[in-house]
């Protein structure tokens, strides 16, 4: 344990030193079987692996550096031990990418399906932090990696499992194993380079809808620029959906939706080459009308819906959640 964690697991709580000079941010979610994953065709360690990697991806969205990690677990009575242990490790090995401990947690029974809840604690400095509001009519409208794989590698894992003939790998790993953008989060809010932010772990067009709401602007984007991949564009084209579709409202891509100003550009430029090969590509711009438009060829329409938690995948969405 490093030096700042006081008091680690095997006591009634933990205890931690805060950063001097940092802020704590906290977020916490839960992955529930069923309704996250599926044990038939998610092998154990990637559950631990996701079960973190949501609430790191909030973190890169604050733009905090993540530092320690609580889990609670409630085990069906079938769970293997030897499952268990994969579950912890998958975990733990993301946390040791990231340079975050796992400081304490809770175990119980449940007669109900496999549940993991992660809290997470970052820190990030007062002036640094990233947040959904703060977008204006002007600036730039970015987001990393690509969008849609996640969801592609779910059907298709789905898919596999029925014995259909699909094969999306490199589409199944982005749902299996997502990739949190820390770094990206983190050289973005230290350099000051955004003006908002937030990551995609319910779809690209809810995403934007929030980050509008929270801003009290509008935006535009541009259907053409939004970054799919090869991988993603090729099963499409064997099972007759719409790419773009499942960019906008698939989840579980974990990639970062920003907002950069004018006058933010040069900052943005520096953040950029520190966040290495990942890819960040321009989608459109903020606008002062209040609407959501996506603009397709010379035409332009309102931007569909996204992934809503207790009303499913929007019509004609490609999974639920």
């Amino acid at each position: 344990m490093p030096p700042w964690v006081v008091v680690g697991p095997g006591d009634d709580a933990a205890v931690v030193e805060p950063e001097r000079g940092a802020l704590d941010v906290l977020t916490t979610d839960a992955q529930v079987e069923g309704v996250h994953f599926d044990r038939r065709f998610v092998p154990p360690d990637a559950i631990g692996h996701r079960a973190l990697a949501v609430n790191l991806s909030d973190l890169a969205a604050m733009g905090a550096q993540p530092r320690a990690a609580l889990l609670s677990l409630a085990l069906p009575d079938d769970t293997l031990v030897r499952d268990l242990d994969a579950i912890v490790d998958g975990l733990l090995a993301l946390a040791s990418r990231h340079r975050a401990v796992l400081i304490g947690g809770n175990i119980t029974r449940t007669p109900g399906p496999l549940v993991l809840d992660v809290t997470a604690i970052g820190t990030v400095k007062r002036r640094r932090m990233l947040t959904r509001a703060g977008a204006r009519p002007g600036d730039d409208v970015y987001v990393t990696g690509t969008l849609g794989d996640a969801a592609v590698g779910l059907r298709s894992l789905r898919e596999r499992d029925a014995n259909a003939d699909v094969l999306a790998e490199s589409c199944e790993a982005r749902y299996l194993r997502p990739e949190p953008r820390v770094r990206a989060g983190v050289v973005i809010g230290r350099n000051r380079a955004a003006s908002s932010c937030m990551d995609l772990s319910d779809g690209l067009a809810d995403a934007v809808r929030q980050v509008a709401d929270a801003s009290g602007v509008g935006m535009k984007l541009d259907a053409s620029a939004i970054p799919i991949s090869e991988s993603s564009r090729a099963w499409h084209e064997g099972n007759r959906s719409n790419a773009l579709q499942t960019a906008l409202s698939g989840g579980d891509d974990y990639e970062l939706l920003f907002t950069v100003r004018p006058s933010q550009r040069s900052r943005f430029r520096a953040a950029r080459k520190l966040c290495g090969d990942l890819a960040v590509t321009k989608i459109g711009t903020v606008t002062r009308e209040r609407e959501l438009v996506l603009r397709c060829g010379d035409h332009s329409k309102p931007l569909p819906q996204g992934y809503e938690h207790f009303g499913g995948p929007p019509e004609g969405g490609p999974y639920a959640k």
